[in-house]
């Protein structure tokens, strides 16, 4: 009788096991396991973020900066290619209407280098055949906010700085199973990091921010390849060397078509604007 008991716990705690395993990991590792890997790390995931978009080569990309200050709100739309084994892209920006909509939608060409940015169209007495130059790193944002779109590395590469996250669960974005993570990264943290081409702007924009921790969301393929990000950022509005107003930014970065051709050729000097540019 006693050994029967025995045989019989035996087979039910052995059942009860393997319905744990089936239901926790499937018992084979997989995405079920990885998944569990994502939620038990997920700082150490983001940080390898960037990583995994050089592996991947390069991408097409959609843009979207949402400015909001003095309760008005405008959106600035890209649309581009960015190859990540060399951080050059190549992006049209769509500016906004003027809050009286009397202007028309005027959209800028830009080129996104290390440690520099070019645009054509920027209007304000810049000839039509001209590019304009900037230097990143001398911008209080370091081209996070200044060109309209956030350079889509530069975007991954503050993850190196993330601090505290959280895994938020699986989702998908057009389509692609992606894992959600919620989190805040130091703008300092992933200056020291960042690549060479992103450390000077970064470390321009720890100085600039109103605050130098920047809240996100980001969304992984299950290459660990980032499929949209999504930042928070916050600086203060001079005018005439006087505050005006703190203005709230959030930019999204959508990436898709791993692998795409990238055709970027940085302009020759003779092609650079050297005079001085007009406020619009």
């Amino acid at each position: 009788m006693a050994e029967r008991q025995r045989r019989q716990w035996r087979t039910a705690t052995g059942v009860a096991g393997l319905m744990v395993c089936a239901c926790a990991t499937g018992c084979s590792g997989g995405a079920a396991a990885e998944d569990a890997r994502a939620a038990a790390d997920p700082v150490e995931a983001l940080h390898r973020a960037a990583g995994r978009l050089v592996d991947a080569g390069s991408a097409q990309a959609r843009t979207s900066m949402e400015m909001a200050t003095g309760g008005t709100r405008v959106t600035i739309r890209g649309e581009g290619v960015y190859d990540f084994s060399r951080q050059l892209g190549r992006l049209k920006v769509l500016l906004p209407q003027d809050p009286a909509g009397s202007r028309e939608h005027r959209s800028i060409t830009e080129l996104l280098a290390p440690g520099a940015l070019f645009m054509k169209n920027r209007g304000a007495g810049v000839p039509a055949d001209k590019w304009v130059r900037v230097d990143t790193a001398t911008l209080s944002d370091g081209n996070l906010v200044t060109g309209g779109a956030t350079d889509p590395f530069a975007a991954a590469e503050l993850l190196r700085g993330t601090r505290t996250a959280t895994y938020v669960g699986e989702t998908e974005v057009a389509g692609t199973a992606v894992r959600h993570y919620r989190g805040t990264a130091d703008l300092a943290d992933a200056a020291q990091e960042a690549s060479e081409g992103n450390q000077k702007a970064l470390a321009a924009a720890a100085k600039g921010f109103a605050r130098a921790t920047v809240p996100f969301d980001v969304y992984l393929d299950e290459q660990g390849r980032i499929r949209k990000i999504r930042h928070r950022f916050s600086f203060v509005n001079f005018v005439g060397g006087q505050q005006q107003n703190t203005v709230a930014v959030a930019s999204t970065t959508l990436l898709y078509d791993f692998g795409a051709p990238v055709h970027v050729e940085l302009p020759a000097t003779g092609d650079i604007y050297a005079g001085k540019i007009a406020e619009e």
